[in-house]
């Protein structure tokens, strides 16, 4: 329920900021993903560790945040016509207009392989840190965490540059970042994992925020939120698929370790044909 939810309100809610303001909804689409994902985890993993009842205090604390927000959507003026009827109202319309046929085709790659990035490091991250140094959740919370501040660091600073080179630049920190990883957990290194997050984090936030760049102005205003949940069930495919094809391979096959490297290994070809698919569409663009 929390899933359907969440991809109902998701191009809804961005679809409504590029409204509002087009540079800062596009700003604001890049950076609420990761801020909610690091700051939730960390808060939960406080909640865990020093308040009770942690099974059930951080839904209540959930609920009460909903039912903040939900009073500021029905102060919310509509940016749209509304349809006749409600039950026609709430179908789901996933659409791929002609005009942005092949910037979706570029940027999908890209989408996937940094959102397959950060699932690996929300999934097997906090595990990989904990096994490493044998300390408490908070600081698996903490992994999650630094993942998203420095994803948001990097989509503040290249908020003005063109959107080839920030994907670009998201690309190939995504690929040193899985590199050093890789190696650092082979080698049990806990800074090189720090570093390597870090980088993973620069990826993740260039890759996204390049992706949007690159397909929502063009789009025109009736078929943004269309666009963006079509954008969105690519990052969430690349983000839940690998997840739990490593969370069965961690339980089934060769255990931590093992998956962590061979995820990194995917996450790194995923990259490599990102990559590739920007250099080719860069080659074929008119210039």
């Amino acid at each position: 329920m929390q899933g359907l939810s969440a991809g109902a309100a998701t191009g809804a809610v961005g679809a409504a900021m590029l409204d509002i303001n087009r540079s800062r909804g596009t700003l604001a689409n890049s950076i609420a993903p990761g801020i909610g994902t690091g700051t939730g985890a960390l808060l939960s993993a406080l909640l865990i560790q020093f308040l009770p009842a942690p099974t059930r205090l951080v839904y209540v604390v959930l609920l009460v945040i909903l039912l903040i927000q939900g009073v500021g959507v029905v102060l919310m003026g509509e940016t749209v016509t509304p349809m006749k009827g409600a039950l026609q109202s709430l179908r789901p319309e996933i659409k791929l207009p002609r005009a942005v046929r092949g910037p979706v085709l570029v940027v999908a790659p890209v989408l996937f392989a940094v959102w397959a990035l950060a699932g690996f490091f929300l999934a097997l991250g906090p595990a990989l840190v904990r096994a490493l140094m044998n300390t408490s959740i908070v600081v698996g919370g903490l992994v999650v965490f630094v993942f998203s501040v420095f994803g948001t660091i990097t989509i503040l600073l290249l908020r003005n540059a063109a959107a080839r080179t920030v994907m670009l630049t998201g690309i190939t920190a995504l690929i040193l970042g899985m590199i050093i990883t890789l190696v650092s957990v082979t080698i049990e290194s806990i800074p090189g994992f720090f570093i390597g997050l870090a980088l993973g984090g620069i990826g993740f936030g260039g890759g996204f925020q390049g992706s949007l760049k690159t397909v929502m102005p063009l789009v025109e205003a009736h078929e943004r939120a269309s666009v963006l949940s079509l954008l969105y069930i690519v990052c969430y495919v690349g983000f839940g698929l690998p997840t739990v094809i490593a969370g069965f391979l961690v339980v089934y096959a060769g255990g931590l370790p093992r998956t962590a490297n061979e995820y990194s290994v995917a996450v790194i070809l995923l990259a490599l044909v990102a990559l590739l698919g920007l250099r080719r569409a860069s080659k074929t663009s008119p210039r």
